[in-house]
């Protein structure tokens, strides 16, 4: 414990929960609700001690108040102490560009997402391209994929480019369509569609790989745009709570990047990258290495094998309960994907593969077992992203091969008002099937898969918990034989979580001589009721044993 930095007989009440302190001292935070994880069990606690950035112990304020009397002492004042959450799936550059973008996420109407458009675009005159992210057709009226006819007399002078809330699929005006010089007469690229209206012209929607045609033609982020979005989004993580991010695919830009902050200090939350499988650098990254820095590890690289289910782009075994003569589309071949996992392993990274459909699931699951012991998941904890929809008896073969299934709880709240009539009763029993996950031993890392949803993780613990939208609805949960019960869920936020990102040892829980990240939020979430655990707020988050919200 480092006595001899102490200073006998000195000691010092602060009683404000909201203030920073200089860590010259040890720490005692107390008068808390507190729970961490010790040996995998949830455990319980009232006082922290923590010492610079490392955990000394937890446990009861008297006997850690004996055995520290010199330490600087802050008052919880009844709040609940949590590990620091980590968000095991999130797109860090894409959050902050939605913070830097229009926000169409959430709107039911047709009309009301025209008009945010149209506010946006004057409120931005200077800008190039119109860009934005969120559209969900399925919110509004009709259900029916927009149009490039209902953007032109709003904006006809700019390109404007929408992402649709899954990022699956585009929505573009005739400006931007002629950009990419896209007409009646463009041939769909492979893994995409370019979606047509019955006279064979295209409509300004665009799914999948054929979104590139349109995006190759909006203009590079320069290095401060690229800058500013990242810190608006480590600013936005740890005011929800977030202390450690899993950043799903980084291009060699980022990279660059976020290897310059990060050795400048600059990246306050501990971020765990992929690389960007389809960048042009992809070997160029790999062989410089693995990068093991305080706040900043890349040992992993994400691909992906299909798209996603409201666009009809996740790949099925068998076709679309509302589309017949669609089986979805998968991005990669049995032989590419064996090709990209003998790469990525032969330099000893993790590789994690974005499966949406029973198809691309198995799919990814056949070709992870086919890899020699070395490179295998026993090994290098290899990662199935997102994980829907996945048939019943490939479940069990996630446990036998080690595999992680890397989870979104809000997806399923998100997805229930039509993945039932995409997939017919009898595929949901396979889909966001977290309890039959658990029930086979698999691992689950919880994420939230940000900007797609929102980051709060609160948002992804309450539809874990009741499998619940955020009104609380349907009653009783969706599918709720699959719900998880709330230590499950934050274990699958913390340390299963830091587990499937090789950083278990250092984050995750409150052990001693781990990192002192951590939360303080506004009430119990074992105690209240479970309606109420997306609206917690967070009052503090430390990273290091320094307040940084």
């Amino acid at each position: 414990m480092r006595m001899t930095k102490w200073i006998v007989g000195f000691a010092l009440l602060i009683t404000s929960s909201l203030f920073t302190v200089a860590q010259a001292l040890p720490t005692l935070i107390h008068n808390v609700k507190g729970y961490t994880f010790a040996d995998g069990e949830l455990v319980q606690f009232d006082s922290l001690l923590f010492e610079k950035d490392t955990v000394i112990a937890y446990g009861s304020h008297k006997d850690l108040a004996d055995t520290a009397k010199v330490s600087i002492a802050i008052d919880g004042k009844g709040a609940t102490l949590l590990p620091g959450l980590t968000d095991a799936h999130g797109h860090v550059l894409g959050l902050g560009l939605n913070l830097m973008r229009v926000d169409l996420r959430g709107i039911d109407s047709l009309d009301q997402t025209l008009q945010t458009i149209k506010d946006y675009a004057k409120a931005n005159s200077e800008l190039r391209w119109i860009q934005g992210r969120g559209w969900n057709q399925v919110l509004w009226a009709k259900k029916e994929f927009p149009t490039k006819q209902m953007l032109d007399p709003i904006i006809n002078d700019r390109p404007v480019w929408l992402s649709r809330i899954d990022g699956h699929a585009g929505w573009a005006n005739s400006k931007a369509l002629e950009l990419a010089g896209i007409t009646k007469d463009t041939v769909d690229p492979a893994g995409g569609k370019i979606i047509k209206d019955a006279n064979g012209e295209p409509t300004g929607v665009l799914v999948d790989a054929a979104m590139g045609l349109v995006e190759s033609k909006i203009p590079e982020l320069n290095s401060m745009e690229r800058r500013t979005a990242l810190e608006l989004a480590f600013d936005h993580m740890l005011k929800l709570g977030i202390t450690s991010v899993h950043d799903a695919g980084v291009d060699f830009e980022t990279y660059k990047l976020m290897l310059e902050m990060a050795k400048q200090n600059q990246i306050p939350v501990r971020l765990y990258g992929m690389l960007s499988g389809s960048d042009t650098y992809l070997k160029t990254m790999l062989e410089l290495g693995k990068v093991e820095l305080p706040f900043l590890k890349f040992r992993s690289v994400k691909l992906y094998s299909d798209g996603a289910l409201g666009s009809r782009g996740a790949a099925l075994l068998a076709p679309y309960s509302d589309d017949p003569d669609n089986k979805g589309l998968l991005l990669t071949t049995e032989k590419k994907l064996a090709a990209d996992l003998s790469l990525i392993t032969q330099y000893g990274f993790q590789a994690n593969v974005h499966a949406i459909g029973d198809a691309a699931n198995r799919l990814v699951l056949d070709a992870f077992a086919k890899l020699p012991e070395e490179q295998s998941a026993d090994v290098l904890r290899h990662r199935i992203e997102h994980a829907q929809v996945v048939a019943l008896d490939d479940i069990p073969r996630f446990a036998e091969l080690n595999i992680i299934a890397s989870m979104q709880p809000t997806h399923a709240t998100s997805d229930m008002n039509m993945a039932g009539d995409r997939l017919g009763n009898e595929r949901l029993k396979g889909a966001y099937a977290w309890r039959k996950m658990r029930e086979h031993d698999v691992l689950i890392a919880a994420g939230s898969d940000f900007p797609v949803e929102l980051a709060n993780p609160f948002l992804g613990i309450h539809a874990a918990v009741t499998r619940q939208s955020s009104d609380n609805q349907p009653e009783g949960g969706w599918l709720p034989g699959e719900k998880l019960d709330r230590a499950e869920t934050l274990k699958a936020f913390t340390i299963d979580a830091a587990y499937s990102g090789f950083w278990e040892d250092e984050i995750g829980s409150l052990e001693t001589g781990k990192k002192a990240d951590f939360i303080l939020i506004d009430r119990d979430i074992f105690s209240v009721e479970p309606e109420l655990l997306d609206d917690v707020n967070v009052l503090q988050t430390w990273v290091g044993g320094k307040r940084l919200h």
